[in-house]
């Protein structure tokens, strides 16, 4: 979507009256239904360009072409046992990527339903893993508007006409509907999570209206943030001299998304939540009033059959502006038969006084208690936590939301607006810091109630109430709800896997002795249990909790919901200390070696059987990366020192010396540093490293100096001192090695990029400052670094209007050794933003991350909003959409307000006597950990043993 003055024009500020008449402004001027001073904001007749999707060059090609062999046999081996590759580079959507994306919908981890700015509901993510991007155009809010006297009336669908498939002659479908909003008169404003559309005038010039979309996102609320439903509450003006009639109409299509709304035997069932709990998968809502008059049409059809047509209900709305109150006494539909789209609606009507006002509000709620995975178990999502497993939960969740909506929106706004009034903030960065958690909800997320899986769970499980606060009973609410079998289609089709779900999983210790990793009693599980959590590396790359990139993305779940975070934390720390070995064929070399390698970060936590069948990823053999171990290393201390959690410490240090311990057989000339090994051995994994690298090596730098830190906390001295030990042999080789008067060197090898500028170089130093360690190096080389990166890799690419290249020649040439040297990754951008920020660096800072906001936010870039991508290439093509790695930016934010536990955590200083010798190897010594356990009384010695 770029346009030619994208590298000419800069534009500061997107002040709310460029896009709406101020006089509309004040009249919605209560009750939140003005959209905020900060947004980002699109006109809804704004053209959504199709995306532009990078490609190699011949030269790439050629390098990987035996890998792409072996790839695409190992996506076909998958696809012929019904399971998606977690890397696809060769199946296409058929629904080709748009610039048309919106805040998303719902809580966190409950499956998510995205909104287009332009009104569209699009990017089905109900079943985990599998994401439909195509719009299902029959979901739709409407109006229909007549006046006093009946001189004028007005019906219209609120979306831009010009939409695909629509304007069908003759059809009986939604073509058959009046398309007559044009969207130049309104405007769509977004601050996740919620979003403002503003109809000034459109369809009917006396009538202003405002559509606010509401979700249950609430940090450190880990009830209602896991709920799947939101609200949008509509608020009319009347500017006319007339009184109108207006009536709102929301329709549904039984549907998951794809082609699921024609796969049959799909239910639609009417209800008052006064009476009775139907079953249902999704339901959609509208709150009744002293004003407000709501009806039901539980079955429409989009074809001649068994139901009234869409064109007949479209008819029976324009005509009367309701449907018949008889309608909620209707029993369950017929089902549907196959090729037959089900859909209900719901119809809100009221009357508005001249320059009255009044305010309508309608829920959608949408009710899968189980997440069943290809190869795996099935668990209870979060939310069945609260309203149990019955489809029925959806009903209660659409009330629910209409009686706590408000309660949610104080919550919001107390979160947020220190932030938005803080004057030294861009004006683009306070809006686009909230935009991207986007990806919290439609990065796939899943969160599940219980620590066993549902089979193991049974008879464990307490019974859970919900009770009603007070303000329900004063709330009626009239819904239509629908059953889709297809949403019980997910995965049924596989066979459950249930007792071969660990076969290879072993003890080290006792190689003959197969255990189930949750089998056993668990010293993670704390009395203060959120669940599990797992979201994307992105929805083209499926792999759960990606820990490589999470490194980047974490400081956004440690920010808003730090239960969350350590709970991954202690997964990863579980797998450290198991070993997986079952047999797996890695795609690059074509070699064979063992799934999960004891004292090895896993790279994920799977695809089709999450914690039980790690490292899906299978293009390297990840075991032999050098930057996995070091950042766990760096997070779990950055989590520890800002929590202070004791018991969260004791709990992983056995995980964190295992994991240190095992990085020591990488130093292969004993100067304390590891080395790489001459292939893309990091996250970086396609760009080759040799010898001593910037990157590994700045981040095994800082994991020295981190594990000595906390070996200190937690009495382990010994492990402090030779960390200590090491640190300082270590850094001098580095320096000598990397240093070359005005930055470190991407590695120490002699190919032809050893001495490019590495954008990421100083990512142990981000981490080390991020956890208020002494840095790494002095001033000097940090801000020197920091300035070569900024002067080149940002500001000598289109003038440092598209972020920071990962890799740049000293020359001022792009590094095209691979595909990755050459693209700006945009949360490794953030992330060096963060780190300039804490080198006191902040006006460089604002100016590389505002790069990545020009080319993927502004209405003249490339047309990113909401989906985020893992990179660009120089011309702006896209590799992999809605991308887990971007949620860095909110490193910057926690690097501009560290917190109090960080500023005041205890300083280790390195340089101080050293009590070992710099060549002493690490050892097993653990009676200082085991003290510290014993005196904080948290777990027994299960938790000094491999137990998997």
């Amino acid at each position: 979507m770029v346009t030619t003055n994208l590298f000419h024009y800069r534009k500061h500020s997107w002040p709310t009256e460029e896009y709406i008449n101020r006089a509309t402004l004040q009249l919605f001027d209560f009750d939140s239904a003005a959209p905020p001073e900060h947004a980002w904001r699109r006109k809804l007749n704004s053209h959504a360009n199709l995306l532009k999707e990078f490609s190699v060059t011949f030269r790439e090609a050629i390098k990987m072409v035996r890998l792409g062999i072996r790839l695409w046999s190992y996506v076909r081996e998958e696809a012929s046992h019904g399971r998606k590759a977690p890397i696809d580079p060769f199946t296409r959507e058929s629904c080709k990527p748009s610039a048309s994306h919106g805040v998303p919908l719902g809580g966190m981890g409950s499956g998510s339903i995205s909104r287009g700015f332009r009104g569209e509901f699009k990017q089905w993510q109900i079943v985990p893993g599998s994401c439909e991007p195509s719009p299902i155009m029959a979901n739709q809010f409407s109006i229909f508007v007549s006046r006093d006297g009946g001189n004028k009336s007005y019906a219209s669908v609120l979306a831009p006409g010009q939409q695909e498939g629509i304007g069908k002659a003759g059809d009986p479908g939604i073509s058959s509907w009046d398309w007559n909003l044009s969207g130049q008169h309104s405007t769509y404003h977004a601050l996740f999570p919620r979003a403002w559309t503003i109809y000034d005038g459109e369809p009917d010039p006396d009538l202003k209206i405002s559509c606010r979309q509401i979700s249950p996102f609430i940090p450190h609320n880990y009830r209602e943030s896991s709920l799947p439903a939101a609200v949008f509450v509509y608020t009319l003006v009347n500017t006319g001299k007339e009184r109108a009639k207006v009536s709102l109409l929301f329709t549904w299509a039984n549907s998951i998304g794809g082609v699921s709304h024609l796969s049959g035997d799909h239910i639609n069932e009417p209800f008052v939540t006064a009476k009775g709990n139907p079953p249902v998968t999704f339901a959609i809502g509208a709150c009744e009033t002293q004003n407000v008059n709501v009806t039901v049409l539980p079955c429409f059809g989009l074809s001649e059959g068994s139901y009234a047509t869409a064109k007949d209900m479209w008819a029976q709305m324009v005509k009367e502006g309701q449907f018949n109150r008889e309608n909620f006494n209707c029993g369950p539909s017929m089902p549907s038969s196959v090729g037959e789209t089900l859909c209900a609606a719901v119809s809100a009507s009221t009357w508005v006084e001249p320059h009255g006002k009044c305010t309508v509000a309608f829920s959608l709620a949408w009710s899968s208690p189980k997440v069943k995975f290809k190869k795996g178990s099935s668990y209870n999502r979060r939310y069945t936590k609260f309203y149990g497993t019955s489809e029925r939960a959806a009903q209660k969740l659409v009330h629910d939301a209409l009686t706590n909506y408000k309660n949610w929106e104080e919550e919001i706004e107390k979160w947020q607006n220190p932030i938005l009034r803080d004057e030294r903030l861009p004006e683009w960065y306070k809006f686009t810091l909230f935009n991207e958690l986007y990806f919290l909800v439609a990065g796939g997320t899943v969160w599940i109630d219980s620590t066993l899986p549902e089979r193991m769970a049974n008879g464990r499980r307490q019974k859970l109430t919900h009770e009603e606060g007070p303000d329900a009973k004063r709330t009626t609410v009239d819904s239509v709800s629908a059953h889709s079998s297809a949403n019980s289609s997910d995965e049924s089709d596989e066979s459950s896997h249930e007792e071969n779900a660990s076969q290879g999983v072993q003890d080290k210790r006792e190689p003959n002795h197969s255990l189930h990793p949750l089998a056993v009693p668990d010293p993670f599980i704390d009395s203060d249990n959120v669940g599990r959590f797992l979201y994307l590396e992105g929805v083209e790359y499926i792999m759960w909790c990606t820990y490589d990139v999470h490194f980047y993305a974490s400081f956004a779940l440690l920010e808003l919901f730090p239960k969350i975070e350590l709970s991954i934390q202690r997964e990863f720390a579980k797998a450290v200390l198991c070993e997986d070995g079952r047999k797996v064929k890695f795609l690059a070399e074509g070699n064979v070696g063992i799934r999960k390698v004891r004292g090895a970060i896993p790279h994920d936590l799977g695809t089709h059987d999450p914690w039980n069948e790690m490292n899906a990823y299978n293009i390297h053999d990840t075991s032999k990366w050098k930057d996995l171990n070091p950042k766990f290393v760096l997070q779990v201390y950055r989590d520890f020192a800002a929590t202070g959690d004791m018991g969260f410490g004791v709990d992983v240090w056995p995980a964190v010396r295992t994991a240190m311990e095992y990085m020591e057989q990488f130093d292969r000339d004993d100067d304390g540093l590891i080395e790489n090994d001459g292939f893309p051995d990091q996250t970086y994994d396609t760009w080759t490293v040799h010898g001593v690298s910037a990157y590994c090596g700045g981040l095994w730098l800082a994991a020295l100096q981190a594990a000595a830190a906390m070996a200190l906390q937690l009495g382990d001295k010994y492990f402090a001192e030779l960390c200590k030990s090491k640190f300082v042999k270590a850094k001098v080789a580095y320096e000598s090695k990397l240093w070359n008067g005005s930055y470190f060197n991407y590695d120490s090898g002699s190919s032809s990029n050893s001495k490019s500028i590495q954008a990421d170089q100083l990512a142990g130093q981000w981490y080390t400052a991020s956890s208020g360690l002494p840095p790494l190096f002095d001033d000097l080389k940090i801000k020197s670094s920091l300035q070569k990166v900024y002067d080149f890799n940002v500001m000598r690419v289109k003038g440092g209007k598209i972020g920071a290249v990962n890799g740049m020649h000293p020359n001022g040439k792009v590094d095209e050794t691979c595909m990755q040297s050459r693209e700006v990754w945009t949360g490794v951008t953030y992330g060096v933003a963060a780190t300039m920020i804490l080198a006191g660096m902040e006006d460089k800072a604002f100016a590389t991350a505002e790069g990545i906001f020009t080319a993927g936010w502004s209405e003249e870039g490339y047309g990113y909003w909401f989906q985020t991508p893992e990179g660009w290439t120089m011309d702006g093509h896209y590799r992999s959409l809605v991308y887990m790695r971007p949620l860095s930016i909110w490193g910057m934010q926690w690097a501009l307000s560290l917190p109090k536990a960080i500023l005041d955590a205890p300083k280790v200083n390195i340089m101080e006597r050293l009590m070992l010798s710099p060549s002493a190897r690490f050892s097993q010594n653990e009676s200082g950990v085991r003290r510290i356990a014993t005196k904080a009384k948290c777990f027994g010695n299960s938790v000094f043993n491999c137990s998997c």
